[in-house]
C-alpha cells in the first residue's frame, strides 16, 4: 500500500474530484451528510466553523494497492484498511469519506477528512509524511494476512504506533 497525502482549502473541489468519476463509490463515511458533492462539501464546511482559524482544513489521502492484491480487496476490506490507516495516523474523532475508484490497473481509494475534529481541535499534520511511511510499510507487510470476517476489526499488533 502506498499513501499520498495532500492538504487543501476547498472541500468542494476535492469532493468533486473523488466522487464524480464514473466508477467512484463511497465505501465508508463518518459524520458527513451523504448526498450530492455540494451537500457533502457543505457538511464538511459546517464543521470547519468550530475552528475558523484553520486555513487548510481539507485532508486528502490517496491509498493505492498492488494490482495483484485486487482479488482480495473487496469494498468492505478496503474500507477497513482505510479506517485502520486513519486510526494509525492519529486521524480520529472527525468527519471522513472513503471513495473507491476502479478506473486504473491498481486498486485505490481516496480518503477526504476534516482537519477540524468534532471538538473544534485541529488534527495535527506534524510529521504526517513520516507517519504515513511507517503506517503504509506496516500495512504492506500485513495485507496478506487472512481476510477478517465482516464487522471484525483488523488486528495489527506489529503496527502499533505511538499516539499523538
Amino acid at each position: 500500500m502506498i499513501g499520498k497525502i495532500k492538504k487543501g482549502r476547498s472541500f468542494g473541489g476535492c469532493i468533486r474530484y473523488v466522487t464524480q468519476k464514473d466508477d467512484a463509490k463511497i465505501i465508508a463515511s463518518e459524520g458527513v451528510l451523504l448526498g450530492t458533492a455540494e451537500e457533502m462539501a457543505r457538511s464538511f464546511r459546517w464543521q470547519c466553523l468550530l475552528n475558523p482559524d484553520v486555513t487548510k482544513p481539507v485532508g486528502h489521502i490517496a491509498l493505492s494497492f498492488k494490482p495483484e492484491d485486487a482479488p482480495r480487496l473487496t469494498d468492505a476490506f478496503m474500507a477497513s484498511l482505510a479506517e485502520e490507516y486513519l486510526e494509525l495516523m492519529g486521524i480520529r474523532n472527525t468527519q471522513f469519506i472513503v471513495v473507491r475508484h476502479h478506473g486504473t490497473d491498481n486498486p485505490h481509494c481516496h480518503i477526504v477528512f476534516n482537519r477540524v475534529d468534532f471538538d473544534g481541535k485541529v488534527i495535527s499534520d506534524s510529521n504526517d509524511f513520516r507517519r504515513n511511511e511507517r503506517v503504509t510499510k506496516c500495512s504492506r507487510t500485513n495485507i496478506h494476512s487472512p481476510i477478517p470476517k465482516a464487522n471484525s476489526p483488523l488486528k495489527r499488533k506489529s503496527c502499533t504506533l505511538p499516539r499523538g
